[in-house]
C-alpha cells in the first residue's frame, strides 16, 4: 500500500529536513485540498504528523485532524507527541484509525504495552526511527531524532511482538527528506526477520524505481511525503506502478 503523508504546523503543510525544525519548508496550499487530491487519486490511507502536538501536546491540531479525516474520506493514522492515554482517546474520538507511537514506545514500554492490550494492536503503529551504524546495526532514535536510545531495533520490537504488534513504521533518518533513494536493504532485512509485521517504509523515496524496489522485497507499505509535494511523480503514477509490480 502507498500512504501519502502530510506534516502539519499551525494548520499548514510543511516538510522538515531530517526532522530539523530549523530546516522547514512551508507549502502554500490547503492541507484539506491536498488530502482530497490524494483521495481522488486513489489513496485509501493518509499519514498525518502533527508537529505542533509533537512539541507540545496541549497545542495538538485536533480540529484540523478531524476536518482532514471527514473531508478526505480516507482512513488516517496520526503521530506527533502521543504520550498519554488521554492523547490516544482524543484522537480516536475524532476518527483516527491508528495512532503512531514513537519515543514513548522506547522510553516507557510498560505504558505502551498496556496500550496494546487496551486498544488492540490494530490501533497502534510503532514508529521506530533508526540511525544505521557502520556495522549495519539499526539503533533507534528518540525525541525528534535528537537522542539515541542506544537500543537496537530488534530489542525494542521484540517486546511488542508479545502483545501482537502488527504495524511498524521504520524511517532511516539519514534518508528522510533527502530524495536520495530508500534504504531497501533495511526493509528487506527486517521484513525477512519479522514476516508477521506490516512494515511501512519511510524516507528517501524519490522515483518510481524506488517504489518498485520496495515492492520487490515485499515491503508492505511506503510512506510518500516530499516526493509528492515536490512533484517527483504523481500519486496516480505511483499507485499504478505499485499495483503493476
Amino acid at each position: 500500500m502507498l500512504i501519502p503523508a502530510l506534516d502539519l504546523i499551525n494548520g499548514a503543510v510543511v516538510r522538515l529536513y531530517q526532522g530539523d525544525f530549523a530546516q522547514k519548508t512551508e507549502y502554500q496550499f490547503s492541507p484539506v485540498e491536498q488530502a482530497q487530491s490524494y483521495a481522488k487519486a486513489g489513496a485509501k490511507w493518509l499519514h498525518l504528523v502533527d508537529l505542533d502536538g509533537a512539541k507540545d501536546p496541549k497545542q495538538r491540531q485536533t480540529k484540523l485532524l478531524e476536518k482532514l479525516i471527514k473531508e478526505s474520506g480516507m482512513s488516517c493514522q496520526v503521530g506527533g507527541g502521543i504520550r498519554t492515554t488521554e492523547d490516544i482517546d482524543a484522537l480516536l474520538a475524532v476518527g483516527v484509525k491508528r495512532v503512531v507511537i514513537g519515543s514513548t514506545a522506547v522510553s516507557s514500554p510498560e505504558k505502551v504495552l498496556e496500550w496494546f492490550k487496551t486498544y488492540g494492536p490494530e490501533k497502534i503503529v510503532l514508529a521506530l526511527d533508526v540511525n544505521i551504524q557502520p556495522n549495519g546495526q539499526a539503533l533507534v532514535a528518540t525525541h525528534g531524532w535528537q537522542e539515541s536510545s542506544g537500543k537496537a531495533l530488534e530489542d525494542v520490537l521484540d517486546q511488542y511482538l508479545e502483545v501482537g504488534c502488527q504495524h511498524v513504521l521504520c524511517t532511516d533518518i539519514s534518508k528522510d527528506g533527502t530524495l536520495s533513494g530508500s534504504n531497501v536493504e533495511l526493509y528487506q532485512k527486517y521484513k525477512s526477520k519479522y514476516p508477521s509485521v506490516q512494515w511501512q517504509a519511510s524516507g528517501g523515496v524519490s522515483s518510481l524505481d524506488d517504489i518498485k524496489a520496495l515492492k520487490a522485497i515485499n515491503c508492505d507499505s511506503v510512506i510518500l511525503g516530499k516526493s509528492l509535494l515536490t512533484n517527483q511523480f504523481t500519486l496516480e503514477d505511483a499507485l499504478a506502478c505499485w499495483q503493476s509490480e
